[in-house]
């Protein structure tokens, strides 16, 4: 009933959006003493056709890189297309040997767009992948099922279509299935095995400073997330009948977490609309027509991430099966290990991410390495400023000392 009711009360306001669109495209902006209150009435308009979201990747939007000396063309590829998700390979045509580095995106509502951003830096010094993941209501019945140990297989099938030699940047919430897979390959001396793994803000462990998501995931038993939030796709989208976890719903619980941030930033794109600042009022719109494109997760994806990670914390017990084997961190012992925390997550909280370093029993000092940066939350530690300048070097150099 949750998707039905969401998808009815979208298709109401579909008019009065395509209505909206119609006047704007027919609105003049200024005539003479008219021109302030017809501005207005087309940022009014504007906003109303916004008022949605996407169930499409949008584009990463990266054409060209600064490579050395030179700007670089930059073309997307899909090198591996599974049922749930594509390797996506951004080629760059040049004859300077870069290191591949597989990219683990979140799956977690929003597309592996989000992280374009930290793409576009790591493209100046690295031959980059990440993983694309599909929308599951696109995604059909007969593809199967898609819980935690496939994403874990999705990450050893990609690596091992890299092939020897790669490296592999988990950031935020699959740093658990990153780090399974690292150690399977490893107990399995897989030769795909990556010279680096480098762990983002990720909940290896979330005992560690319990953050306001930990709670949440924890203060409810698994049935409440089963009944209340697990819905049906409709039949008229390709995944109809699949349970899922629609991506409408963790959009929704994003936005309460700084619902008077997002309220006062639509205010200031109203009046940039208005007042005919267009270039400062994209920047707002580029920012939302990102954070509004939402997927949803299938339902044992969903279930067995709150079970297993945010509930049970399986891999930091040893608990963590895949396959029906133990997962074994300790036998990590030639993967390099970098972790990155943000001094202000308000997600993944301190220490979680650093606990990768304890699990990694075996591995030698210096092949270990921890990175707080201070002043950042969640999204600055793989995106913005700080990640350009002060992450992203530690990264690199990590991946540098191991080629």
């Amino acid at each position: 009933m949750l998707y039905a009711a969401y998808q009815g009360l979208d298709d109401i306001i579909a008019p009065f959006r395509t209505a909206a669109l119609s006047a704007l495209a027919f609105s003049p902006r200024d005539i003479g003493p008219f021109g302030e209150m017809l501005r207005r009435n087309a940022a009014l308009m504007e906003m109303i056709s916004r008022f949605q979201l996407s169930h499409e990747r949008p584009p990463f939007g990266i054409h060209s890189v600064p490579v050395e000396n030179r700007e670089v063309p930059v073309t997307e590829e899909v090198a591996l297309d599974l049922p749930f998700g594509t390797l996506l390979h951004f080629r760059k045509d040049i004859d300077t040997y870069q290191p591949k580095v597989l990219v683990t995106a979140p799956l977690s509502g929003h597309f592996s767009t989000l992280l374009a951003g930290t793409v576009r830096t790591l493209l100046r010094d690295h031959d980059v992948y990440i993983t694309d993941w599909k929308n599951a209501r696109d995604v059909p019945r007969d593809a199967g099922d898609f819980g935690v140990e496939d994403y874990v297989s999705y990450v050893i099938r990609f690596l091992e279509e890299l092939g020897p030699g790669c490296h592999v940047l988990g950031v935020c919430q699959p740093c658990v299935q990153t780090l399974a897979a690292v150690a399977v390959m490893s107990e399995d001396k897989n030769p795909a095995t990556p010279r680096s793994m480098t762990l983002m803000a990720g909940p290896v462990d979330v005992r560690e400073s319990p953050t306001s998501v930990n709670d949440l995931a924890n203060e409810k038993p698994l049935s409440w997330f089963k009944r209340n939030v697990i819905s049906t796709v409709p039949m008229r989208y390709p995944g109809g009948g699949r349970k899922v976890y629609p991506g409408f719903v963790q959009l929704t619980a994003f936005m309460t977490m700084n619902m008077e941030r997002h309220q006062a930033q639509h205010r200031k794109l109203y009046e940039l609309l208005a007042a005919g600042e267009d270039k400062d009022a994209q920047r707002i719109k580029d920012f939302y027509d990102e954070y509004f494109a939402v997927l949803d997760l299938t339902a044992e994806f969903y279930i067995e991430t709150i079970d297993r990670v945010f509930q049970k914390a399986e891999l930091a017990t040893g608990d963590f099966t895949y396959r029906g084997r133990k997962v074994d961190p300790s036998k990590i012992r030639n993967t390099a290990l970098l972790t990155v925390e943000g001094g202000r997550d308000d997600i993944c909280g301190l220490g979680q991410t650093t606990a990768a370093h304890d699990l990694c029993s075996t591995l030698r000092p210096h092949l270990k390495r921890h990175h707080l940066q201070a002043n950042v939350g969640h999204y600055g530690v793989f995106n913005g400023r700080r990640w350009d300048n002060e992450i992203y070097p530690v990264v690199r150099n990590m991946i540098l000392a191991m080629e």
